[in-house]
Formats: structure tokens, C-alpha cells, sequence
């Protein structure tokens, strides 16, 4: 445990930390695949998600083609009959009307962060991903109305990876408050707490149940949180 500190800035993760992402991603993606069976693609629910995890695996989160891509490893029968281009935008459609309902913070989160706002702390956001893909979840669990905008620090806008202590310098500076005087709260060991660590922050492990929660920081966190609770 650290001494104890003056906090002047806090900076939030947002995947698998405000939001669970993962849960999300996981319930999003089993839509889609029921949007697109109800279409008459002939497969399995099972042997279709498994498809589309290792498409998920292969070709990253962020690629755009991931439905396209599972139906072209997917038996030629299974399609058979079928228009591709619509069981694509009846998967599509379906995974961003999931967003719509299910994109949001939980009471707990957003009392907090309202809570948090209505102190002298300056609060932003350090997050991982394509710029305007992390802001369109900003915007949908609306966090910016409690986040200072000049502080939200995107990997893709910097071109600096969350791993490299650089990212968490520069958020510091931009708050302009010494790094002894901020606290950065995330769930990943490696791109999340190391690199604060080095960059001279306070951190704050949120040890959830995202899909990087086995991992375990080298260097002991100041703080490990469960939920918001804790952090409160």
C-alpha cells in the first residue's frame, strides 16, 4: 500500500473496467448469430459462436468483416439458398441494436462518477482501441457527462500503446497535476497497471471477470477493487 497521497486526477479504463465489455461482446455476438439463423442460415448456434470466436481471434476485435468472414469458413450447405449480403446486415443490425440496450453504465458506476464529478478531481479516461469506436461507448454509457473532454486519451488518436508508459505521462500532463497526484483505475495487468506504475501513478487493479482477469500484475497495484463499491 502506498502513503498517503493529495488526488487531483483520476483516469478511468473503460473496457472490462466502467463496462463489462466482455459480457457485452459475448451477448452481442449470440444476436447476431440468432438474427442470422432466423434467415435461414443452416448451422448450429454452438458451431457457428465457435466459428466467430476464432474469426474474433484471428482478425482482432476491431476488424469490420468479422460476420463476412464467418460465413465464408462456414460449410457452403449452411448458406445455401441464402442471400450472404443480408444474413451479414441482419448480424449487424442486430449486434448494434444489442448496444443500444445493453451499453450502459450500472447504478453503482454512474452514482459514482456523478458523485466523483461534483468534487475538485479532474476526471478522464485512458483507453485502448480504434478513436472513434471507444468514443461512440463514451458517448452510449455517457460518461462524458462526467469526464473532462480534453482528457480522454485514445490509443489509436495518440499512436502510443496503453502498455508504454508515455500514454499515462502524457494524461498526466495534459491534467496538469504531478503523477504522484493521479490515479488511473483499469482491469488489465500489463497495458494497465505496469505502465501507470512506471509513469509514477497511483493504480487501482479493477479484478473483474473480463477476458483478462487470470493476469497478474508484476508489480503489486496500490489498490484491487472488485467493484465500484470498493473504489467508492
Amino acid at each position: 500500500m502506498s502513503s498517503a497521497r493529495t488526488l487531483r486526477a483520476l483516469f478511468f479504463d473503460v473496457d472490462d473496467t466502467l463496462f463489462d465489455t466482455t459480457s457485452f461482446a459475448a451477448q452481442a455476438r449470440e444476436k447476431a448469430v440468432d438474427a442470422m439463423r432466423s434467415r435461414g442460415l443452416r448451422a448450429g448456434r454452438a458451431e457457428i459462436l465457435g466459428a466467430l470466436a476464432e474469426v474474433v481471434s484471428e482478425f482482432g476485435s476491431n476488424d469490420d468483416r468479422h460476420f463476412d468472414r464467418l460465413l465464408m469458413r462456414l460449410p457452403r450447405v449452411a448458406t445455401e439458398g441464402c442471400n450472404r449480403d443480408l444474413l451479414v446486415v441482419a448480424a449487424v443490425t442486430s449486434y448494434h441494436d444489442t448496444k443500444w440496450r445493453e451499453l450502459k453504465l450500472d447504478a453503482a458506476a454512474e452514482q459514482l462518477l456523478s458523485d466523483l464529478a461534483g468534487t475538485e478531481l479532474r476526471l478522464g479516461v485512458i483507453s485502448s482501441g480504434l478513436t472513434r469506436k471507444q468514443i461512440e461507448k463514451i458517448l452510449r454509457l455517457g460518461l462524458d457527462r462526467f469526464i473532462d473532454h480534453r482528457l480522454i486519451f485514445i490509443t489509436d488518436q495518440l499512436g502510443i500503446a496503453k502498455r508504454n508508459p508515455l500514454l499515462y505521462k502524457r494524461a498526466v500532463e495534459a491534467a496538469g497535476v504531478e503523477a504522484r497526484e493521479a490515479m488511473h483505475v483499469g482491469d488489465h495487468a500489463a497495458n494497465d497497471m505496469e505502465p501507470a506504475a512506471a509513469a509514477g501513478l497511483l493504480t487501482v487493479w479493477h479484478h473483474g471477470t473480463g477476458k483478462y482477469s487470470s493476469l497478474v500484475p508484476k508489480t503489486a497495484p496500490d489498490h484491487e477493487i472488485r467493484d465500484f463499491a470498493g473504489l467508492r
